[in-house]
């Protein structure tokens, strides 16, 4: 029922003709169930100053970022929902290719919040990646 009001917004945002950001908190889970409308609610920044500075003019500086992500010494965990239209997996898997040792595993049936939508896979994931064991299939 959710999906004609949010596929509109979507295609209003990516045509830069304004949309509902709200209306597509549907596309950034595996399900629109009861725990992810109130992982939603709950998410909504309460401060708008803060996100304003957030992104605001030279808040952010990308290869400056890149450098710093190169030379982390640490290994890291890149893990991607599959229907995460936030953070797509190819996207991820770019991300992935800026540090030295990463891992990367695309949680199969996830959106945004991977955790939300199949806790048990995403515990078994991240506890395997902090045992230095190999990611579950």
């Amino acid at each position: 029922p959710w999906f004609p009001q949010a596929f509109a917004a979507l295609e209003a945002i990516t045509a830069g003709t304004g949309g509902d950001w709200d209306a597509i908190a549907p596309f950034f889970c595996g399900r629109w169930d009861a725990a992810a409308r109130a992982q939603h609610a709950a998410g909504r920044p309460a401060d708008g100053e803060v996100v304003a500075r957030f992104g605001a003019e030279g808040a952010f500086d990308p290869d400056g970022t890149r450098r710093a992500l190169a030379a982390l010494a640490a290994p890291v965990l890149l893990l991607a929902g599959e229907f995460d239209l936030n953070s797509p997996p190819e996207t991820v898997t770019a991300f992935a290719e800026l540090f030295p040792d990463a891992t990367l595993v695309v949680q199969s049936g996830a959106g945004h919040y991977p955790w939300l939508d199949d806790p048990a896979r995403f515990v078994r994931t991240a506890a395997a990646f902090l045992a230095g064991a190999p990611a579950p299939a």
